[in-house]
């Protein structure tokens, strides 16, 4: 049998349905966010059509591997219905405030499913894959939690291995703990589960001292986290944990929640953090894969979500974006939300956010060695 070449290039996977659903009026995923992404890179000249594939919608019983039976079809009635009744709330958290009935509340997810499925499948000659839409990291075997119907992240890893990454790096930045992703793969030996995010902030899970089998790392930082912090944990922590490991692939939850600019965390980011992840991690895996995850101001995770796809092609971030850009990002709302009455100029006009230094915390120090002794 002939080996599979890699990819010759990044692809993008993406889908129309992203921009036509919402949660509801007042729900935080309620912003465009996936189709803010399209628009912005289509509109910078980086997305030609060769690069572009459409997610597909998995089937419910492609998703059975990780979730129930039982969930998958109470998923799938609940959109047809578009009620639940008392006991499925209760069992699957379906139709809560977090997690609500909505008209496309099986597809959405599950064409964000089908994407990271078919991305496994797509690496496995080696290669590079952003899918903006995936990420969602707290869904449980029987139930919806924190904004996510399916855990797409956990049928990521599953199809990687499926098409032949036998050791797995899971790396997540999001503002919240992946705790679905821990939990599925926290005794396995084969898979990194290392994620950096806020102290204290829900699920509150994700402790220091957590460890499973020996590959979880949890650094939850405290509030405030700025760049230069955030430099330190990538080279004295992420990098050297995936150096260890040597994976086979690596799959980044890329949660734009942890920057400065989102009303859902407490951290001061810049964009600049996360793709200077990104790049640090290019190169260290023969397969890797980006997925989005939390983010709650379009503006803000448009943008550092197109500059993640600027860094995965080597493409120059202009400094000020040409008009195409601009009126992208200038025909976004934020309703019902204090940042975005007066949105920041620079929203609209630039890419990369002015870079948020500082000191070095003795506490994160702390951790981050304490962790890194671990290795």
């Amino acid at each position: 049998m002939c080996a599979l070449s890699p990819l010759p290039r990044p692809l993008f996977i993406g889908h129309e349905i992203y921009r036509a659903s919402t949660y509801g009026r007042w729900h935080p995923l309620r912003v465009p966010r996936v189709s803010t992404v399209i628009d912005l890179c289509r509109a910078l000249g980086w997305l030609p059509p060769g690069v572009y594939v459409t997610s597909p919608r998995a089937k419910p019983a492609a998703l059975t591997g990780w979730h129930t039976p039982d969930y998958i079809a109470a998923l799938v009635r609940a959109e047809a219905e578009q009620v639940v009744s008392d006991t499925v709330r209760a069992r699957h958290h379906l139709g809560t405030p977090s997690n609500p009935v909505f008209a496309e509340m099986f597809r959405r997810p599950a064409t964000a499913a089908g994407g990271s499925l078919l991305a496994g499948e797509l690496l496995a000659g080696g290669g590079v894959v952003f899918h903006p839409a995936g990420g969602t990291h707290h869904g449980m075997p029987d139930r919806a939690s924190g904004f996510c119907y399916l855990n797409d992240p956990v049928l990521a890893i599953r199809s990687l291995r499926a098409n032949g990454a036998a050791r797995i790096a899971y790396i997540d930045i999001d503002a919240h703990h992946g705790d679905g992703v821990q939990r599925a793969y926290q005794d396995d030996p084969d898979t990194l589960v290392l994620s950096v995010h806020e102290a204290g902030l829900w699920p509150r899970t994700g402790m220091l001292n957590e460890t499973g089998a020996g590959n979880v790392f949890n650094l939850p930082v405290p509030r405030h986290l700025n760049d230069d912090e955030m430099v330190m944990i990538r080279d004295a922590l992420i990098l050297p944990a995936i150096s260890a490991f040597r994976p086979d692939a690596i799959v980044l939850q890329c949660g734009a929640d942890a920057v400065a600019d989102d009303p859902q965390s407490h951290l001061s980011l810049s964009n600049n953090a996360h793709w200077q992840i990104v790049a640090g991690l290019m190169g260290m895996a023969p397969r890797l894969l980006v997925l989005g995850g939390g983010g709650y101001n379009p503006w803000s995770a448009g943008r550092l979500w197109a500059g993640v796809w600027a860094t995965l092609n080597g493409h120059t971030v202009p400094a000020v974006l040409p008009d195409a850009a601009q009126q992208v990002l200038r025909g976004l709302t934020f309703q019902g939300n204090k940042r975005g009455r007066n949105p920041d100029p620079a929203w609209f006009a630039t890419l990369r956010d002015t870079p948020r230094g500082g000191a070095l915390r003795d506490q994160v120090r702390k951790d981050v060695a304490q962790l890194a002794a671990r290795l």
